[in-house]
């Protein structure tokens, strides 16, 4: 088999040893020979603890694998197979401001959904773009892996705008299935879901068990309080069992945003009082897992690893590029072109979907019409997402406005303005494409 060069780029992440876990336990199909580590000068301590981490447990594993360090992105996409992309574009500290800003207008904080998506891409989608014109001259023919939030917008903006081929990942899918699997208490193989909707707004629709139809078998489990999605970065607020009921689908934890906005506003702005965002939160586990991680002695995946949330983020990552690379024609979920898997949003859209994973890249499962009862959201969100994508590219305030008032959670154009002027003043130093006059 083909030696193979895979690069993450935002290696410094405390989720690389997931990657690194999952790249071990594939060798024998996924023989990734140089696996190189990609941050920038002031992410430098984080990749030398992560990395020194990663180049332990692959010495335990006693694979021909040989882990590379560097600030150096073009000498390491040079020749490169594979790309996986985890960055974060002004680190923590700007995800806790988008959170913080839009709670203080009574406004949803949270780091995809919302307002906090709408940042996060303006700050993100120009450094992925430059990521995929340096990939164009120096490996043209590797594959883009995305797992930088918001995963279907920055996704979107690869597919419009770069020749470079591209998948967008995303974990919750695959927990939702582990959760069904649960329910059940047999092994995630014998579960498989029909997923429909956009990053962060998935609704599984047909669910079978070796095989057999148990959608509302699990419905009803769903209501009683069996099986519920446990996304460690969502509110536990359970949803009404009638409502459960009467949608008829297994929706992410994600909804929830929409469908009790009052409750996790409430809930966001009573743990805004008490200790912080979920950003500042996550902030103290990375600190504190990245102690854990500095012990010369530890050369293994830690538990703790499990509390940063992204649960069963190695699996979904490496189970795809395996797919890719092998030739597989396995059924995953990713974020892909929607091309006719539903007339309800345009073809060049994308969309998060099952699709058959092979050399070619991603096939979605045509489902459809979308449902009624749900239609309606998932097409304003991807209408937002589209201006989103528009002004994070152009940096022009007016679209940018307008991709704000057209989100569901955002009560007013007033509201919308406000939260918009104090996003652009604190992110100045990360969006070089708007005029700050």
């Amino acid at each position: 088999m083909k030696k193979l060069k895979v690069v993450t780029l935002g290696g410094g992440s405390t989720y690389t040893p997931e990657l690194i876990d999952g790249f071990i336990r594939r060798y024998s199909e996924l023989p990734v020979t140089e696996y190189w580590l990609v941050d920038v000068e002031a992410g430098r301590e984080k990749l030398e603890i992560v990395g020194q981490l990663a180049q332990r447990m692959v010495a335990k594993a006693g694979i021909p694998m040989t882990v590379h360090l560097t600030t150096d992105r073009r000498k390491a996409l040079q020749d490169a197979d594979f790309v996986t992309t985890q960055i974060r574009v002004g680190q923590l500290a700007a995800r806790i401001q988008d959170e913080k800003i839009p709670l203080h207008y009574g406004v949803l904080g949270q780091e995809t959904t919302g307002p906090g998506g709408f940042m996060k891409a303006q700050r993100t989608i120009p450094v992925l773009l430059d990521i995929c014109k340096e990939m164009e001259s120096l490996c043209p023919d590797a594959w883009m892996i995305n797992f930088t939030n918001p995963a279907g917008i920055v996704t979107e903006a690869i597919a419009r705008h770069s020749p470079i081929k591209s998948l967008g990942i995303c974990s919750g899918a695959n927990s939702m299935m582990m959760d069904i699997a649960r329910a059940y208490d047999v092994d995630r193989e014998a579960i498989y879901a029909r997923v429909m909707g956009l990053n962060h707004l998935i609704f599984a629709d047909r669910i079978t068990l070796h095989g057999k139809v148990i959608t509302a078998d699990f419905i009803e489990k769903l209501a009683q309080g069996v099986g519920a999605n446990t996304l460690k970065n969502v509110p536990d607020i359970g949803l009404p069992a009638e409502f459960i009921r009467s949608l008829g689908f297994y929706p992410l934890s994600y909804l929830k945003y929409f469908w009790l906005n009052r409750e996790t506003v409430a809930h966001e702005l009573a743990e805004l009082e008490q200790g912080g965002t979920r950003g500042e939160r996550s902030l103290a586990i990375e600190q504190s897992l990245l102690d854990i991680y500095r012990d010369p002695t530890l050369c293994e995946k830690p538990e703790a690893l499990s509390e940063r949330g992204g649960a069963y983020y190695s699996d979904t990552a490496c189970s795809i590029i395996s797919a890719i690379y092998n030739d597989k024609k396995e059924i995953h979920v990713v974020n892909t072109l929607n091309r006719g898997a539903t007339p309800d949003l345009p073809d060049d859209a994308v969309i998060e979907t099952n699709a058959v994973i092979d050399k070619q890249g991603a096939q979605p499962l045509a489902y459809g019409r979308l449902p009624t009862r749900i239609r309606g959201l998932i097409q304003s969100v991807k209408a937002f997402e589209e201006l989103t994508v528009d002004a994070a590219i152009s940096g022009d305030r007016h679209t940018a406005l307008q991709a704000l008032a057209a989100h569901p959670l955002v009560p007013s154009v007033a509201i919308a303005e406000n939260i918009l002027n104090d996003y652009l003043a604190a992110n100045r130093d990360f969006l070089p494409q708007y005029r700050m006059d």
